[in-house]
């Protein structure tokens, strides 16, 4: 997951070296149980011994869990470039006390370095990143650094540009190799950030990943000190799980003979639900098939012959490009299911925060709860439920309201508001996983019905964390006549308790309306995004520009109450007229 200025790109059978004992491959498996839980889904993760294991499924898993550093050394023209603060060791501290164990510190090259043949890096740069490395590694971090926007910014010329690429990627891997070639084994190369190469079909760009990792693990292994048994982590193109991509790395590490050596991938989950287009809102069986399928190739291509993973780079792409894109309660049984699945493939997982997770400035979480649901998936499963919201008219008669519950092999205990608890029979039934709030109890939580959240209860689970279930009162959205320029159209919206899911567009001829017209339904934050506050919903620039002038486009919003509210708008020029329908 990148700064919104870059592109954006989303989505071995390993042979143990000659004369290695049988227990040294059995202690990796023994390191991995510890860490990972395999001895049963409950097992509690035990502090990683020192010095670091020499065998690298160990090592690997002692890095769990880890966080990226995201958008600060990597940003560009500078550190503070992207809205991050100066990295310091009291942030570094405090990410640590947090339970992560690794750190991976993007760092982009690029503007930092002299021109050919030499691409001297700047020594006060250079000193800027070491500073920043020492402090992570004081602090007791392992340490991942990298190549990181230079995958984009020059590298993707590999293969219309050779020679002076291929020779600015070994003269930078010399110098970051002979700057850090002291430090402590808990330091990590990983050669290249999501390679990618323009211009070039399928068999090409094998090749061209396959040479530049080749050469990086010769420079470093080549280069003394303590790069000669270093972990390096080795990537597919463009660090995607796709199969072939996969088999592609493991031809690549197999024949290196190297047995410190990591494969790395990212993963953001199922695209649609990940960013919020095609109608994918909810944590459905699309999504939860695509992270138990893609942790499938992992394990199976890597992890079952005895090579460690590392997903360098995992969460959701939706709040890269704003607030409320994946729905909260949704967002919490995405995590949850990530962590248990990564800990049952016993994979190592880095989670990206450009600043979305962890305020660095005020150094705490924006989403406590979420982070603890983030933080319980490391060692346990938690229950959850179909949703964790139950919207209930404003006016009309109460009735019962039901949700399903998701009990992920614990068991339901209670349910609560704050410290009192609710009666089954009374206040909620509970028939195998359908939990049933009654309507007394919900004309009770509701009290006068003024629209919004108006009760917070909690599903209690035999282990892992509660359930939240917000009741809200709502009543249809209004919404009003406007015009307004393509640069800042605005659609005057009540939404009197209820909030928006997503949102269709079709012309009046049926056919599909704004930029990804292979789907009548539109990407939150990049075609439309709710203000709340202001009581609005734009409509942006990107989708707008799209439409066909004078055309009449109607739009319908789905909000997460099951409401949907039709309003039509027709473009002209820079102008865009929008009327109640």
């Amino acid at each position: 997951m990148k700064k919104q200025q870059a592109p954006q790109h989303r989505r071995r059978s390993f042979r143990l070296a000659v004369g290695t004992p049988l227990a040294v491959a059995a202690a990796g498996v023994l390191a991995y149980g510890a860490v990972f839980g395999t001895f049963g889904d409950d097992a509690q993760p035990k502090a990683a011994a020192a010095p670091v294991p020499d065998n690298a499924m160990s090592a690997v898993a002692a890095m769990q869990p880890g966080w990226n550093l995201g958008n600060s050394l990597d940003a560009v023209p500078d550190e503070t470039s992207w809205g991050q603060p100066r990295t310091t060791k009291v942030l570094l501290d405090k990410v640590r006390a947090q339970g992560f164990n690794s750190i991976r510190i993007p760092v982009t090259w690029y503007g930092h370095q002299g021109g050919a043949p030499n691409h001297t890096i700047d020594p006060a740069y250079m000193k800027r990143v070491k500073q920043v490395v020492d402090q992570a590694l004081a602090g007791g971090f392992y340490v991942i650094i990298d190549v990181h926007h230079d995958s984009w910014q020059w590298a993707a010329a590999l293969s219309t540009d050779h020679d002076k690429v291929r020779a600015r990627f070994d003269s930078t891997w010399h110098q970051i190799a002979d700057a850090f070639r002291n430090e402590s084994a808990k330091l990590v190369f990983e050669s290249i950030n999501e390679p990618k190469f323009d211009n070039a079909d399928d068999a090409r760009k094998a090749a061209l990943l396959n040479e530049l990792n080749k050469s990086f693990h010769d420079i470093v292994r080549g280069s003394g000190g303590n790069n000669g048994k270093r972990l390096l982590m080795l990537p597919t193109e463009v660090c995607t799980p796709d199969q072939r991509l996969m088999n592609n790395l493991a031809t690549t590490i197999r024949s290196l003979h190297d047995p410190r050596l990591i494969a790395t991938v990212h993963y953001y989950g199922y695209w649609p639900f990940s960013v919020n287009v095609a109608g994918a809102t909810r944590f459905d069986a699309s999504v939860r098939n695509d992270l138990g399928r893609t942790f499938k190739r992992i394990h199976d291509t890597f992890v079952a012959k005895n090579i460690p993973v590392v997903i360098g780079e995992y969460g959701l792409l939706g709040p890269d490009h704003g607030p409320g894109a994946v729905e909260r309660g949704e967002m919490q049984k995405y995590f949850e299911a990530f962590g248990h699945t990564a800990r049952t493939s016993k994979v190592t997982t880095v989670l990206w925060d450009n600043g979305a997770f962890f305020d660095r400035a005020g150094l705490r979480w924006k989403d406590t709860d979420l982070y603890r649901q983030i933080k319980s998936s490391w060692t346990t499963r938690s229950g959850t439920a179909s949703s964790d919201r139950v919207f209930v008219p404003k006016s009309g008669p109460v009735k019962d309201r039901s949700l399903t519950l998701n009990l992920n092999g614990t068991a339901f205990t209670a349910l609560k508001q704050g410290t009192t608890k609710l009666a089954n029979g009374r206040d909620y039934t509970l028939s195998g996983n359908r939990l049933t709030l009654k309507a007394a109890t919900l004309t009770r939580l509701l009290g006068d019905r003024s629209p919004g959240v108006r009760a917070t209860l909690q599903a209690g689970f035999s282990r892992g964390l509660p359930w939240r279930i917000q009741v809200v009162s709502y009543a249809t959205p209004a919404q009003s006549n406007t015009t307004g320029p393509t640069t800042s159209f605005r659609i005057p919206t009540q939404f009197r308790g209820d909030s928006l899911a997503t949102v269709e567009a079709k012309y009046a001829d049926g056919g599909n309306a704004g930029p990804n017209n292979w789907t009548p339904y539109l990407q939150f934050n990049t075609a439309f995004a709710p203000d709340y506050a202001r009581k609005s919903i734009s409509l942006t620039p990107a989708f707008l520009d799209t439409l066909k002038d004078n055309a009449r486009v109607r739009l319908t919003f789905h909000f997460w109450s099951g409401t949907t509210v039709k309003y039509d708008v027709t473009k002209s020029g820079g102008w865009v007229t929008g009327a109640t329908s």
